[in-house]
């Protein structure tokens, strides 16, 4: 087996496109200069496209857990009441950042592997009018869920003005936001999922709504208070020393996104999860989610016959194909399948091939070329839709 070669199907770090590689190994430039600027200016409208909003998105270099921490610090204070709707170990991040700054955190449990209830959402803030936020992950990582972010706030908004905050870490740039017209509060993500970039950079918009509450607020942190970084951001700047190498390759993330277009880059996240989900059920490997709770960016499966974790090791071993295991309670029991960002129907097919064979070295008896089969069916379905709709 070659050892430089490698296949990384995890939901996060994902793989960089060479352009974008190319681009992160540009000279260093002066981070106050005129280059800087002109790189911001043309960075920021095509991140408000990805977020879905008029608004201005702040770039803070860290990882998206800082955007998480700065979501929280800029708008709410110890002892205020929270809600944190809690579908997985993503959605408990958010819980435990609360209580490092004595935040009255209480949690509304979902069971793994589905989605929210909106409408039970409600019904909760409703009999807690003291509630001032509620917390949800987009694509819960640890499940492959996609939570109806848009219809949460929506319900939470018909009896509350508690603002809605939503990590979209592992799904945005693969899936359409559209922060505006769903009325989002605030939503971060980070550089190192379907944005296909190195960790390092998070994002963070807010709206109108949000950001009376973060002006009115005194206590925002020093690195984290989001004003630096608006007031900074008007005038093509940063507050602090940007990760510049980074940004060379969000540039280019962003044009490579254009190009494809938003629109299809989302198809293709729609075409793969959906390929990937109708071979692991030709393969009788089930799924721990409900298909209309799947992530386009995250495919969760729940062995019964072999085990995840030998499987995990054969497909590392014989391929250097890597996929995730789970985590906290689901450690052992699921394998998690990441197709985001730098990933085509073609890897899908690939990774496809190579986990029926790991499946019959580990023991589950199945027909070769079953699983890949049905997503060659599903991919002929669906992109010959998608020419019949273009050609009307």
């Amino acid at each position: 087996m070659l050892t430089d070669y490698q296949l990384l199907r995890i939901p996060g770090p994902t793989p960089i496109p060479p352009s974008v590689e190319r681009a992160m190994t540009k000279p260093m430039i002066g981070h106050r200069g005129n280059e800087t600027s002109q790189m911001i200016q043309n960075i920021k409208p095509k991140l408000k496209k990805v977020f879905g909003t008029e608004q201005d998105v702040m770039m803070l270099t860290g990882s998206g857990t800082s955007c998480l921490e700065a979501a929280i610090v800029n708008v709410v204070h110890p002892g205020d009441k929270v809600l944190v709707v809690a579908t997985g170990v993503f959605g408990n991040r958010f819980t435990k950042i609360c209580e490092a700054y004595q935040i009255d955190v209480e949690e509304f449990h979902v069971e793994w592997g589905t989605a929210l209830d909106p409408e039970a959402v409600k019904a909760h803030v409703q009999a807690n009018p003291e509630i001032k936020a509620v917390f949800s992950t987009y694509c819960e990582t640890s499940t492959g869920v996609l939570n109806p972010v848009g219809r949460l706030a929506q319900a939470v908004h018909e009896v509350s003005e508690a603002l809605v905050i939503i990590d979209g870490v592992s799904c945005m740039a693969g899936v359409e936001t559209k922060m505006d017209e769903w009325g989002l509060d605030i939503v971060v993500t980070g550089a190192q999922k379907a944005l296909m970039l190195p960790a390092g950079l998070g994002f963070v918009a807010a709206s109108e709504r949000a950001w009376k509450v973060i002006e009115s607020n005194p206590k925002r942190g020093f690195y984290l208070d989001l004003t630096k970084y608006r007031d900074n951001l008007a005038k093509d700047t940063t507050p602090f020393t940007p990760a510049l190498s980074l940004l060379f390759g969000l540039e280019q993330v962003l044009e490579n996104l254009e190009t494809e277009g938003l629109e299809n880059v989302y198809a293709r996240h729609r075409l793969m999860r959906d390929m990937t989900r109708a071979a692991f059920k030709t393969l009788d490997v089930p799924l721990f989610t409900k298909d209309e709770d799947g992530s386009p960016t995250v495919t969760s499966l729940k062995p019964i016959d072999f085990d995840a974790e030998a499987f995990r090791k054969e497909i590392k071993g014989s391929f250097n194909l890597t996929v995730a295991g789970g985590q906290a309670d689901l450690k052992g029991k699921i394998f998690r399948v990441g197709h985001m960002g730098y990933c085509a129907p073609t890897d899908v097919l690939q990774y496809l091939a190579a986990m029926e064979i790991a499946l019959v070295k580990v023991g589950k008896k199945i027909q070769l070329g079953a699983g890949v089969a049905a997503a060659q069916q599903v991919y002929l379905e669906q992109t010959q839709q998608r020419e019949l709709e273009g050609a009307k």
